[in-house]
């Protein structure tokens, strides 16, 4: 359900869908500034002020200027996300496709961490605690069986819908920040130095103060504080902007307050001859008293399990925006819930669920997995600031889209460059998701585009020219019905071109005789959620083209779609009667389908040395994921159709020299010469 105007519920139940992400990366971050120090006892004020104060202002400059003040505005129809925004500006430039790539595969590589690490984190609380007469151990193993099992239980619940327990999580979010406020709170109390933190002055020092070890190399950890901003930007459709107007400045005054306490914790803690030789330190639970930790490591699980929820539920949406824009293949979406966004996709959901556990497995703790996260995001980042740069531009600011991009690319080169000392230790995991997402995405997008560009155009016809064969066959009673509705899901050109083999089919090979021949075009459009179509009769009454315009978030059932359309011209009187004679149905009016959809195959392997080696590797690519992904049955939902899949050559760039050339006839009778 979405809630775009601004409400109470609809503020509480963005808290719960928006910031699952950045609202428990006080679980980690500070544990990451801490470890990157070494030891408590290396963590002295001087560093932990700076590193304060560099989480302060990445928030504000990243999360609060750049994502909601800034990309906010760049909504498609509402809708958010690199996807949305790239449909937004694709017609500025065909180079445009290259940024939405590497950010949509960065994207979808780097949220296989989030729910290892945040889980991970939450749960690590439980190490040595006492719950009444139980004590749990001080080993790691046990912490990853508790998450493994989380972790699947997250994964298997998808395909039923999470919709009724996703209504908690709204509630359950505001009772965590407020808790991390208010633990935040308590400690600051204690040492109200650390509000000097709020200047810059601090965060710039620290990049080059000899206590910091690590130098520049510590916004990699610092970074982590803000690895949820892009999903601010990806949820928009299902929240609406003025409910994260509304909700970000309280979450980032959490955020502030828990960061905050944590380092005033740390600063009174880091000569305590109890930590300072420990390394492993989480201030955020060391900080609370224990009469609060076994209720923090509660609400923490929970508010890890939403994050987790929310990147699951978003990574189905970006993979749907993707297959929209022809940029991955077609999988099989669900929607199991009574909204529109309450999405599922197997393959995907699976994929993760593997990927996630074993990250779990391979990384052991939390501290090892945050080596690892991050890294690919900023490479999200980066392409996003590309975008928007775009955007303005279109939007007539040139002059602050050029201000924009020159700030943001260059500060997010600087977290880019600081995050690649994580590449050895683990970081390199990501990249090679996001290599293998990116290698999907262009061989199925750039072999579209090639497979198109090697199409032999003489293979067209125009449909016009067929009509009369068409309209005699149809009243042939001679043949046996074929069908009362054969539909054809075929591209047909403004100009009517269709390919030959269409035509082949109904004519050539058995003539299908039908009552009315229809030809559907489906379009995905930039819109979201935009469903329209038109029909062009072409002076017939049993000769339809249709052409059926759908949001790359729409669902592409057009078994649906084809009923509406036929009902609407019958009570036009457009078509003839379909009424059956006999039917369980009362009234129907329809006849009866049958879909024909042809599977182009790659069989002119001839022309194949006429190509370049990327492009055959490009288009044999595409038609392998082609063959190994969703039908087109399916895809178009007609799984429970009446569907006849016809295979059918791909012919690409057939030259003349294949042909024979005859050279001589041998042992050719003479005639007689009397």
């Amino acid at each position: 359900m979405k809630k775009s105007s601004l409400s109470t519920l609809g503020m509480l139940i963005t808290l719960g869908i928006v910031y699952g992400d950045i609202g428990t990366s006080p679980l980690y971050v500070m544990n990451a500034i801490v470890n990157d120090a070494g030891t408590m006892s290396a963590a002295k004020p001087e560093y932990i002020l700076g590193s304060v104060s560099l989480i302060f202002w990445t928030l504000m400059l990243i999360t609060t200027i750049k994502y909601v003040l800034i990309a906010m505005k760049a909504d498609n129809n509402n809708e958010g996300g690199i996807f949305a925004l790239y449909a937004l500006v694709r017609s500025k430039g065909k180079w445009l496709i290259i940024p939405a790539l590497i950010g949509g595969s960065a994207l979808l590589a780097d949220g296989t961490l989030t729910p290892a690490v945040t889980v991970t984190s939450a749960i690590e609380g439980i190490k040595g605690q006492r719950f009444g007469n139980l004590i749990f151990s001080n080993k790691q193993s046990v912490v990853l069986i508790i998450v493994t099992v989380i972790l699947l239980s997250i994964f298997i619940i998808q395909k039923f819908g999470t919709e009724k327990i996703g209504k908690s999580f709204g509630p359950i979010m505001l009772i965590w920040f407020s808790f991390i406020g208010l633990a935040g709170l308590f400690n600051l109390t204690n040492n109200f130095e650390v509000l000097k933190a709020l200047s810059p002055v601090y965060a710039i020092r620290v990049l080059f103060s000899p206590v910091n070890k690590v130098g520049i190399f510590i916004l990699g950890s610092v970074f982590l504080a803000t690895t949820g901003a892009e999903a601010l930007y990806s949820d928009m459709g299902q929240v609406g902007k003025h409910n994260i107007y509304a909700t970000w400045p309280f979450v980032y005054l959490m955020l502030m307050l828990n960061y905050l306490g944590q380092a005033a914790w740390v600063i009174n803690n880091y000569q305590n001859s109890h930590f300072n030789n420990i390394s492993g330190i989480n201030p955020f639970y060391e900080m609370l008293p224990d009469e609060f930790k076994i209720f923090a490591i509660v609400i923490a699980t929970l508010a890890a399990i939403i994050a987790s929820q929310a990147l699951i539920t978003g990574s189905f949406t970006l993979v749907q925006e993707a297959i929209g824009l022809k940029i991955l293949p077609r999988l099989k979406v669900k929607f199991p819930g009574k909204v529109q966004s309450q999405l599922y996709i197997e393959t995907i959901n699976w994929l993760l669920c593997l990927v996630t556990v074993s990250i779990v497995w391979g990384f052991q703790t939390s501290e090892h997995m945050e080596a690892a996260y991050g890294l690919a995001i900023t490479m999200t980042m980066l392409m996003t600031t590309i975008l928007l740069h775009q955007f303005l531009i279109m939007k007539h600011k040139k002059i602050a889209a050029n201000i924009f991009l020159v700030c943001f690319f260059a500060l997010e080169s600087l977290f880019l460059i600081s995050s690649l000392t994580k590449f050895v230790h683990g970081g390199y995991i990501t990249v090679i998701i996001t290599l293998a997402i990116l290698a999907i995405m262009v061989i199925w997008f750039f072999g579209n585009k090639r497979r198109d560009a090697y199409m032999d155009e003489s293979e067209n016809v125009c449909l016009l020219d067929f009509i009369p064969q068409l309209e005699k066959l149809s009243n042939d009673s001679s043949i046996p019905i074929y069908a009362t509705n054969l539909v054809y899901m075929i591209k047909v050109g403004d100009d009517y071109s269709i390919k030959r083999s269409i035509v082949y089919s109904i004519l050539d090979q058995e003539p299908k005789r039908a009552k009315v021949y229809w030809f559907i075009t489906v379009h995905q459009t930039s819109a979201p959620y935009e469903c329209t179509y038109s029909v062009d009769m072409m002076h017939t009454r049993n000769v339809v083209k249709v052409t059926l315009n759908l949001g790359f978030k729409k669902s592409q059932h057009v078994n649906i779609y084809i009923r509406q359309i036929i009902n609407s011209l019958l009570d036009q009187k457009v078509i003839d009667d379909q009424t059956p004679t006999y039917s369980i149905v009362p009234k129907r009016r329809v006849g009866s389908f049958k879909f024909v959809i042809q599977n182009q195959q790659f069989q002119d392997l001839g022309a194949q040395e006429y190509m370049s080696s990327l492009d055959r590797m490009l288009i044999g690519g595409r038609l392998l994921l082609q063959n190994i992904t969703i039908p087109p049955a399916l895809w178009y939902g007609l799984e429970f159709s009446d569907v006849v899949e016809e295979k059918v050559p791909l012919f690409l760039g057939i030259h003349t020299d294949q042909y024979l050339t005859e050279l001589k006839v041998k042992n050719q009778k003479k005639n007689n010469i009397s």
